[in-house]
């Protein structure tokens, strides 16, 4: 087991540099990394503080900062503390200008600007919070996008995640015994995706849920017979309106996500 310090070191929120160094030390097995965050550094203070900070826990340091005296106040202690020191953007921004033939803008933070695609993602996580779980499904031919598939097969976590990319999202569970709006069927507007997955896996996510709350294990929720009744019911439902079909038994949250917004783009294409 490898132990690495990763000092992440942004001008703004440090979004970016999160999302870059979870994919990128993704890759690798048997690291435990100790992750050191900090954001909004725009000061030669806070800088300073920082390095300190550094210098006591040294390791690797990931950085997004435009100022350029600050990146090279950074470049030089890197240097004495003999840390290495990666840019996470400058290659991409180096190729870009080479690309478009103009110089990169030195703002910090700014694809965090409050603009239009910044509200209207607000916006849809709002929406998708107050349709979660077949709430308000009276509203859902203002969604982009409608979920379906049986209890736990990734619905909300999924819904958030689209919600977060601007997409307008609601969810239903597909329940046998209480089937879902007649206005599911007859949706103009959006996309309705259903969801399913393996067997043996949704029993056990709904064993592990019901763990988790302390109920006993003895319930139709588990039981093998109106489990696989329950997928048959959805699957059939699925097929007989002709929505695409997403197997989430394999899938991260993000690649259910990335599959659900492909078929959204094959459809308005």
């Amino acid at each position: 087991m490898v132990r690495l310090h990763l000092h992440l070191i942004s001008d703004s929120t440090g979004e970016t540099l999160e999302n870059i160094a979870k994919a990128a030390i993704a890759q690798f097995d048997d690291v435990e990394l100790i992750r050191h965050f900090w954001p909004m550094v725009r000061s030669e203070s806070h800088l300073n503080r920082i390095m300190k900070e550094v210098e006591a826990s040294p390791g690797m340091i990931l950085f997004t900062l435009v100022s350029g005296e600050l990146r090279a106040s950074l470049e030089r202690r890197a240097e004495e503390l003999k840390l290495p020191l990666v840019p996470a953007l400058d290659a991409v921004s180096d190729a870009l200008e080479r690309v478009l033939g103009q110089q990169a803008k030195a703002r910090p933070g700014r694809q965090h600007v409050l603009d239009a695609a910044y509200f209207a993602r607000v916006d849809a996580i709002q929406f998708t919070v107050a349709h979660d779980d077949g709430i308000a499904w009276e509203n859902w031919e203002q969604a982009d996008i409608v979920l379906a598939g049986v209890s736990r097969t990734s619905k909300t976590p999924t819904s958030i995640y689209l919600a977060n990319r601007g997409f307008k999202t609601a969810n239903i569970p597909i329940v046998p015994e209480s089937p879902p709006p007649d206005l599911l069927f007859r949706l103009k507007k959006p996309l309705v995706v259903g969801l399913t997955t393996s067997f043996d896996r949704l029993v056990q996510v709904r064993r592990n849920r019901l763990l988790s709350l302390n109920q006993q294990a003895e319930t139709s929720y588990i039981e093998e017979g109106h489990v696989k009744a329950e997928l048959a019911y959805a699957r059939r439902m699925f097929a007989d309106n002709d929505w695409p079909v997403i197997d989430v038994t394999r899938r991260s949250i993000e690649e259910t996500a990335a599959a659900v917004i492909r078929f959204f783009e094959d459809r308005t294409a």
